[in-house]
């Protein structure tokens, strides 16, 4: 999520267009929405045992309204995850600032009985499954980063963006403390889950279609929600979306799965089996686009193949870190020395993710991530923006948005696909901007 220097590493403004196709909608509108890129403090959003353990996560989030009358909140975005929450606070006689939201000040809010469907069958992927309260209302349990939890009733209530009110939105009402990190600015009232499961976001509202485009310049970008045919975004590469029917212990179902085929580094490929790019017979090892992640983690053996070939292509351009107690965010142990006073970067290698049908080419800057604070004698510590998910426990290749910037990315969900383009996003959002 993030890939340069920024003058302030916590909190950058993005520009977001959110073109709507929903079926409350008559007329398709391109609407505006503004979006930020900001810190998000370690166990301060909690997410299902899978989800990675970060101390900092940049995270893409939006400004909405829920309740009525509406109340603003801001969720963070996440194609990893499938159900929308908010941080809720019933304790006050007035309506709670961000970042809670308060459902005694909510005419339309109405808690799921633990009896209906939607408790008893659309909670079937959560990683915890929901159970009943004393109430006799749907209780949900979200797992901590830091392995606390947190638990709170799933409800409905009205979800208002772009000038539309969506009633009867599925999400879970979180009675929880936050963990505050002065660091960074954690005014996120929950999280928005995009992923394929039933009370996802985009499945609630039956959106067929969203694309994304993330710039890796001024951290401008677009978000598209519904169909777009935009001719100057290129022709796009498409590869399918992996899906079973059998439940396995490390599979995830929601998730946007796609077939790893190959990686290479500059133009060498990585000399791998195909047996460690593919599921194996417990689901352990499928590749998935991750929205809420912020870099990108392969398994061991791919890692460690890939951290070979890079360092034997930059031996004589890169200074490595040489201390073998320091790892970025637990799983990124490839980092790198660079003067203070170096103002550009060295020439580096390309590395190219390969899937079935489609291709991203991770370039320059992308591929190394100045650690914040970070300085050892007169030099500044990048890393290697791929890491490794053994270290992490985590049994998946994913593939993070800081990997996704200056890609179109379209989740074509009615011919189950997606679609990837190169392309400049601070310019494709410029041209959607002007179309507004």
């Amino acid at each position: 999520m993030r890939c340069t220097i920024f003058t302030n590493p916590f909190l950058k403004i993005l520009s977001f267009i959110i073109l709507q196709t929903l079926p409350l909608i008559t007329q398709t509108k391109m609407l505006t929405l503004p979006l930020k890129s900001q810190v998000i403090p370690s166990g301060y959003l909690p997410r299902p045992p899978n989800k990675l353990r970060f101390h900092h996560n940049v995270s893409l989030t939006v400004s909405i309204t829920v309740g009525t009358p509406p109340q603003n909140v801001s969720l963070v975005i996440d194609t990893g995850s499938e159900l929308s929450w908010l941080h809720c606070n019933n304790t006050t006689n007035r309506v709670s600032p961000d970042p809670f939201f308060n459902p005694n000040f909510s005419s339309s809010y109405k808690p799921v009985p633990c009896s209906s469907t939607t408790c008893t069958t659309r909670t079937r992927d959560f990683p915890i499954p929901a159970s009943c309260d004393s109430n006799n209302l749907c209780h949900a349990t979200l797992s901590y980063a830091d392995f606390s939890s947190s638990e709170g009733n799933l409800a409905f209530d009205t979800f208002g963006f772009g000038g539309s009110d969506n009633p009867g939105i599925v999400f879970g009402c979180m009675e929880s403390s936050i963990s505050t990190n002065s660091d960074g600015d954690a005014n996120a009232t929950g999280l928005m889950g995009m992923n394929l499961g039933s009370l996802s976001f985009v499945s609630q509202l039956k959106i067929p279609k969203f694309s994304y485009c993330i710039s890796g310049s001024d951290f401008s970008g677009i978000l598209l929600l519904g169909g777009s045919n935009f001719s100057w975004t290129g022709s796009l590469n498409y590869t399918p979306l992996v899906q079973i029917s059998t439940p396995l212990p490390y599979f995830d179902r929601a998730a946007y799965t796609i077939r790893l085929m190959e990686i290479r580094v500059s133009n060498k490929s990585l000399n791998l089996s195909e047996s460690v790019l593919v599921p194996d017979h417990t689901g352990a090892g499928q590749t998935m686009f991750d929205l809420g992640t912020q870099f990108t983690f392969l398994l061991g053996p791919v890692y460690s193949a890939l951290k070979e070939e890079f360092l034997n292509q930059t031996n004589s351009t890169l200074r490595v870190l040489d201390d073998p107690n320091f790892a970025f965010e637990v799983g990124m142990d490839l980092c790198f020395r660079v003067p203070l006073n170096q103002s550009k970067l060295p020439e580096i290698p390309s590395v190219s993710l390969v899937f079935d049908g489609a291709e991203m080419r991770v370039s320059g800057e992308q591929l190394l991530y100045r650690v914040p604070g970070r300085v050892v004698g007169n030099d500044s510590v990048y890393c290697f923006t791929f890491g490794n998910s053994d270290l992490l426990g985590v049994e998946s290749f994913i593939i993070g948005h800081h990997q996704q910037q200056n890609m179109w990315m379209e989740f074509d969900l009615v011919k189950s696909r997606i679609g990837l383009a190169h392309v400049r996003c601070d310019l494709v959002s410029q041209k959607v901007l002007g179309l507004g």
